[in-house]
């Protein structure tokens, strides 16, 4: 039995969340508080998060955590959702490690100025992280241009959807556009079986 930590403020926890749903991966969710101090969490759950993060996944008695590092590990214990073939496993974790430094780094801090208040840090770099984030937005409209319906050719999505929408959902809370491309990508997430909105996905 798997049992995932999370919280429905956090895209990274839901990217996870989400494929566990989508692929009907049986699993136990405990919510943890994310906005009390780290030592005041459960012991379950500062045994097993070797940063001290949402998301962890205990499968097997191991703990795996970050977000992109679960998915790989699921894919592969599933021999499917983009790892069917070497070929496939190389290109979904090229779009991983992408994500982790782009669409996963400046859309989550520009929500977080948007939805729970500004600080120093975050005022000093808006104009920065906006900026990136609309390159970075438009280089995954570009790659939806031709016509495919997911990140990989085929007609089923990967992980590498899956860890892309993470923060995409939340673009709304960040005042962010989405591009007529990403956001047709994004409805077809939100109609395959099993999905739910992060903030439904608690129980």
């Amino acid at each position: 039995m798997k049992k995932l930590f999370g919280h429905p403020d956090s895209g990274h926890a839901y990217k996870v969340r989400l494929f566990l749903a989508v692929a009907a991966i049986e699993h136990s969710y405990e919510q943890v508080d994310i906005w009390i101090p780290r030592d005041q969490r459960s012991s379950e759950f500062q045994a097993a998060a070797s940063f001290g993060e949402v998301p962890v996944l205990i499968d097997d008695g191991r703990a795996y955590v970050q977000s992109n590092a679960i998915l790989l590990h699921l894919a592969q214990q599933k021999k499917g959702w983009g790892a069917e073939t070497p070929e496939r496993l190389d290109l979904c974790t090229q779009w991983l490690m992408w994500e982790a430094n782009k669409i996963g780094m400046c859309l989550p801090q520009l929500r977080s100025r948007a939805k729970f208040g500004s600080d120093a840090a975050l005022d000093g770099a808006y104009d920065w992280l906006h900026a990136r984030y609309l390159h970075d937005v438009n280089v995954l409209n570009e790659e939806l241009a031709d016509g495919k319906p997911w990140m990989l050719s085929g007609d089923e999505p990967t992980i590498a959807d899956f860890s892309l929408c993470g923060y995409l959902f939340f673009a709304d809370e960040a005042k962010l556009a989405v591009p007529d491309q990403v956001q047709a990508w994004l409805d077809r997430l939100s109609g395959l079986a099993g999905w739910r909105h992060p903030y439904h996905l608690l129980g």
